[in-house]
């Protein structure tokens, strides 16, 4: 078991019983979802050959956003049952054109690392190989699921660390630690508070008044709107304890959940 395995395992084991049959309810149901849509992608013969050539029309920039809003959707899995302040997300749902494209770019890179002889063959004979894979690896597994919890667990964490390992592999690791600002949706969801006593603003310095309405972060630190609202558009951090807020850049939604993790994980 890898570093990034251990992470997501020490996350997973803070979670009470109920929490963590919720889980697993979730993950097996993300996962027979996912195990059928591939499975209608490698069945039909119009979806399969649309989809490979859209992967091959992609860079590795673009392909590498694909496999980030695959992780992003993932991690989202698990963390939501790991944050103790929930502030609102935006759907982290891909769309059916990029969920194909994801699952498929996916089952081609375990293909060619653990069977790349199976991919020399012309590209009219993959979907045939592709598919007599996915149904052994289904059938594999097929037994496990049905009451193991590792046998849900297992399959999640090996396609999360391996995005992860693909995402630093191609340089996105500093990229993920840039500012970025706070998505929209979480700064419209923040509430209004009115003041029972004096408190410093962090950002402006200056003293909020008893009874004047403020904005409360779901870290409790309180600011002027006017303040607040400009920090936001660049950065999604508290400015007194470095909190994050939710954000729309997928690499830094990416890095923030991961921290939820790792957090936990210690």
């Amino acid at each position: 078991m890898d570093e990034k395995e251990k992470k997501i395992m020490g996350a997973i084991s803070t979670l009470n019983t109920h929490q963590f049959f919720h889980l697993i309810h979730s993950l097996s149901s993300e996962f027979w979802r996912q195990q059928h849509h591939l499975c209608s992608l490698l069945q039909s013969p119009t979806r399969f050959p649309l989809t490979l050539h859209h992967l091959q029309t992609l860079s590795l920039h673009q392909k590498t956003l694909l496999i980030a809003r695959y992780l992003l959707s993932m991690l989202t899995h698990i963390t939501i049952f790991l944050e103790t302040n929930k502030p609102n997300t935006s759907t982290t749902a891909l769309r059916v054109k990029d969920l194909d494209a994801a699952l498929l770019l996916m089952l081609l890179c375990q293909v060619h690392q653990q069977e790349p002889q199976a991919l020399q063959r012309s590209t009219a004979q993959w979907r045939s190989v592709l598919k007599d894979y996915q149904v052994g690896t289904s059938l594999s597994m097929l037994g496990g699921l049905g009451g193991s919890s590792s046998a849900v667990l297992t399959p999640f964490i090996d396609i999360t660390t391996r995005c992860q390992t693909f995402l630093e592999a191609v340089g996105c690791g500093d990229e993920m630690e840039r500012e970025v600002a706070a998505s929209v949706a979480a700064v419209v969801a923040l509430p209004s508070v009115e003041l029972s006593g004096g408190v410093e603003c962090a950002i402006c310095k200056e003293e909020m008044r008893e009874g004047r309405e403020v904005c409360e972060l779901p870290c409790d630190h309180l600011f002027h709107w006017m303040c607040l609202l400009p920090w936001l558009k660049k950065k999604n951090t508290c400015p007194c304890c470095r909190f994050q807020l939710p954000t729309d850049d997928v690499l830094g939604e990416i890095q923030r959940l991961w921290g939820i993790i790792v957090t936990k994980s210690i």
